[in-house]
Formats: C-alpha cells, structure tokens, sequence
C-alpha cells in the first residue's frame, strides 16, 4: 500500500479528502488491489447518478446483499451525499428473510452479490422488485448487471447533495428484525459524516493510521468504524472471509494501526500455536477494540498478555452506544466494559422504571445527545423500550459509584431456576476455560420443579471426541468453578455454535428445540 498523504485537517471528510488529493489510496479490497480516493469518489457519483435514474429521490432506500468489498463502500458513500437510506443485509440469512427487510424498508433497488444468488432471487421475487431494478455484482439470473448502474452516469459529484443514513436493521432475537430509521437532517455530508465518532477512542485524524476491516460490514459497529476511519483519512484494509493467521499476516503487512473485533476472534486467535502466534509482528496496533458479546475474563487477560493495552472494549447497540473501557480502566475493574461516551448517558432503571443508585442490578439504559431513532413501522416497540429519552436493548447491568458500567447477561438469555437469577455469560466463561472447549453456550431449559435447569451446548476443540467421558469431565470442570446453582445439569454437543462471522451467538436456535411443547417463562 502507498504511504499516506498528510491532508490539510481543515479538509475535513472523504469528499473534500478526495478533492485535495484524488492519488492517495484509501481502500485495500481484498484481493489486494488499492484503490484511490480519487477512483473510489468517481464510482459512489455514478452510483448516485444510476440510482437517481432508477427514480430514487431524497429519502427513498435501497439494499444491498453484499460481502466485504469496494461495491460496499461505494453503496454507503452514494447513500450518504444522495439522502438515501441504504439498508444492509445479513447475507446469510435466506430469502424469506431478506424480502422481508427489503419490503419493511421500502427498498426500491436491490444490489447483490452472485455469491447470495438463490437467496437474492428468491427474495427479489417475493418482494416483487422488477427486474429493471434489481443488479447484481457478478451474474445472477434476472438481474441486471451492477455495472449497468454506473455506466454512462458521469464521474462528477451529484447536484442536491444531501446527508443519507445507513438503515440497519436488529438482529430479531425476538420476533422479525426491525430497521433503526433516523430522521435526516438535510445538512450537507461534510456537514454530518460521522467521522469524529472514533475521538471517543482516542482514535485522531490522518496519524499514520490504517484501519482493518475484519467482520462483515452489514454489521452496524463495523461499518460505522470503518467509515468513520475512511472520512479521518485511515486507508482501509478488507478482509472478505475472517480466519486467525490472515489477520495477523495482514496487521504485519499493512502495518495496520485499529480494528474492530469480537471475543470469539480473540478467542480462535489465542488457539492458533504458538510458533504461529509469534511469527506475525502486530505492534504496530494500537486500538484493538472489541464489543458485542461479553468476553470471558481469561481471554481478555491472554490478549492484553500478547497484544498490549491496546486492547480496548465498549459496550453500545445499533440503536446507539455507549460506554468505552480502556485496558487500563479493564484491568483496574476487572468485568467493566466502561463509562459512557461523551456523547451519551448511562443509567440502571427497574422493571417499575424507577431509577436505580449505585451497585443495584437492573436493565440498562442509553440516551444519546446526537439525535434519536425510531423501530420503522413499529410504534409499540419504540415506545416500549423507553424512559422518557432513555432507550434499553434489554441488558441488565449495574453502575459502580464512578460510573462504571459492568454488564450480567441479556434480559431474555438470563435463567431463572427456582426463582434464583442465573447469568449464562459467567458459565460461558467458565466453559472456554476447559481445553477440550472451542466454542460454548448455557441456557435455560424446562425443569418441572424449578422452572429452568442450565443447559450447556458444547462444540468440540480439535481432536476432542464428543462422548460422556467428555461431558462429565466438562461438568466435572465446571463444579470447580461455578456454586452448585449456577452449574450445567447436562452437556450436548454440536460441530459448530450457530454464529454469524461477527461472532453473535444465535441462541434462541438452540434453545428453541429443548422448549417445543412447554411455554417459556418470562
């Protein structure tokens, strides 16, 4: 990759970043090839001018089914000067799913990718999009070439250019997902592009930074940090498909300075050998942060050993964030994912919604000073998960007397066994301790007397076999760790826990099976 340019920092943003010096490489797809501000500005205008001669105007949406690449970015960055709602779509979900999302949405064009054909078609079809305005990156059948989107429009920036929004949908750990709409503000996009979010990670503008892109982009987090990386002037390095070793070969590489990443990364980097782990020369990260699952306190502990104290956490959502915790403020208080962003507010409220003091447990809230948000088409569930300003996603948690929050579990995952609360992240944590344990998850099942019994589902770590032996060393394991309340009552096995690649447990599909004929309770 070409060395970085400094920019005037008054050029502030992708767009005047590109104007001033179109040569400068700002994107490393991931088959290696660099692209440049230049290159990559003349593709998100021509992408404008196809969507606006779809009949696209100021408000309307659009989806893309897409894996990490330069049709990503070139998507995000038409959207966000066109006024457009791009909507991102999980490509692993099927096409039920994604029509689903591309109706909600109101999405009058669909792009995807050839990889997600038969999804794509399938749900193109049942979305009843025409053919006229659904393109594909490669060939799908019934679908327009995604060149034929960027032909003929010229290179030169729109006329009306006007703040858009990413429109992410939740991830539907109850019920159908839900699109996070904000209402747009119509400032201009240099006015509004998002990127000083990464100051609250101590992360500045230009500063020989680069930024690897190591999860899937449809993901809110990893799409937000990425672009904000992209507006401060931080080349982009993708990765398309995520394993251990590839990480570390391109942090040497590209001598990559901040990404964004999940405990089950750290935790399949951890169990590459270790002649492996040491091979790769990663010092020159400085901001490893991690988010959106809890990480078990040994792994943590193992990355900061190996990597430093850039490894960093926050604790936020889609709908908004958050809290940031360095690895210092980790190590000091140990479980704590932080204090909240400049930006935002804590605070821990009861099931009466009254506000609760320091050290009592109870559902989390967040109010951002940015803007708020509304579910699309779902007044009930807007009003519901709030407090005035306050939002929750349903985590519960507590504030220490400084101000740090420390999560337990999400409200609808915690098991209640005899009226006692039982949070599975600490039994989680205790499972990936044992070395035959790749991947773990506890959950509750019915128990005739005490309502719910922990349930641990196990995947295998190489060469381990999958037998009772097994199960009762692991329970065995677990009776050292854990009070006898909190200790799984039975262990099965499965070959892979259902995760997305950004390492989101799918729980509620493998809790559903041992729950068929019996109502959960509340």
């Amino acid at each position: 990759m070409t060395a970085l340019i400094p920019v005037d920092p008054a050029h502030n943003g992708f767009w005047a970043q590109a104007a001033a010096d179109p040569t400068r490489t700002v994107l490393v797809a991931p088959d290696g090839e660099e692209w440049t501000a230049g290159r990559l500005h003349a593709a998100a205008n021509r992408l404008v001018h196809g969507l606006r001669a779809a009949g696209l105007g100021t408000g309307d949406a659009f989806a893309v089914v897409l894996p990490n690449g330069v049709e990503f970015f070139t998507a995000y960055l038409a959207a966000a000067q066109a006024g457009l709602y791009m909507v991102p779509v999980n490509h692993h979900l099927v096409g039920p799913e994604i029509a689903w999302i591309v109706s909600d949405s109101g999405a009058k064009v669909l792009i995807a990718h050839e990889r997600y054909a038969q999804a794509a078609t399938a749900a193109a079809d049942e979305a009843g999009l025409p053919a006229s305005h659904r393109h594909a990156v490669g060939e799908i059948p019934g679908f327009r070439p995604y060149a034929d989107l960027l032909q003929g429009g010229p290179q030169t920036p729109p006329a009306d250019r006007t703040l858009g929004w990413v429109m992410n949908y939740t991830s539907g750990t109850t019920g159908r997902p839900r699109g996070i709409r904000r209402p747009l503000t119509g400032r201009t996009p240099e006015e509004s592009h998002l990127g000083g979010f990464l100051g609250i990670f101590g992360i500045r503008p230009y500063d020989a930074n680069v930024h690897l892109v190591c999860s899937p982009l449809y993901h809110t987090a990893v799409l937000q940090f990425a672009a904000a990386s992209l507006h401060l002037g931080h080349p982009l390095v993708l990765m398309d498909r995520w394993s251990a070793e590839e990480m570390l070969r391109l942090v040497e590489r590209h001598r990559c300075t901040h990404t964004h990443m999940v405990p089950t990364q750290f935790h399949r980097l951890l169990a590459l050998p270790e002649e492996v782990r040491t091979r790769y020369d990663v010092s020159s990260m400085r901001h490893a942060i991690h988010g959106a699952a809890p990480c078990p306190d040994h792994v943590k502990r193992a990355m900061i050993g190996w990597w430093g104290h850039c490894v960093e956490e926050y604790y936020a959502a889609s709908e908004g964030g958050g809290a940031f915790a360095t690895a210092e403020d980790w190590l000091k208080r140990p479980g704590t994912v932080g204090k909240a962003w400049p930006i935002s507010e804590l605070a821990v409220f009861d099931d009466e919604g009254n506000r609760l003091p320091a050290g009592e447990l109870g559902t989390v809230y967040m109010k951002m000073r940015t803007g708020g948000f509304s579910y699309h088409k779902d007044e009930d569930k807007t009003r519901r998960n709030r407090i005035g300003d306050w939002f929750t996603v349903g985590d519960l948690g507590l504030l220490d007397e400084d101000g740090y929050l420390f999560l337990r579990d999400r409200k609808i995952d915690m098991i209640i066994s005899g009226g006692v609360n039982i949070y599975p992240a600490e039994i989680e944590a205790a499972l990936l301790t044992h070395p035959a344990v790749a991947d773990a998850a506890a959950f509750g099942i019915p128990h005739p007397d005490w309502g719910e019994e922990v349930k641990a589902v196990v995947e295998p770590a190489e060469g381990h076999l999958p037998d009772e032996a097994l199960a009762a060393d692991i329970l065995a394991h677990c009776g050292r760790r854990l009070a006898g309340y909190k200790r799984p009552r039975s262990v099965d096995f499965v070959g892979a826990l259902p995760r997305d690649p950004n390492g989101k447990l799918y729980k509620r599909r493998l809790r559903e099976p041992y729950w068929e004929g019996h109502e959960r309770p509340l």
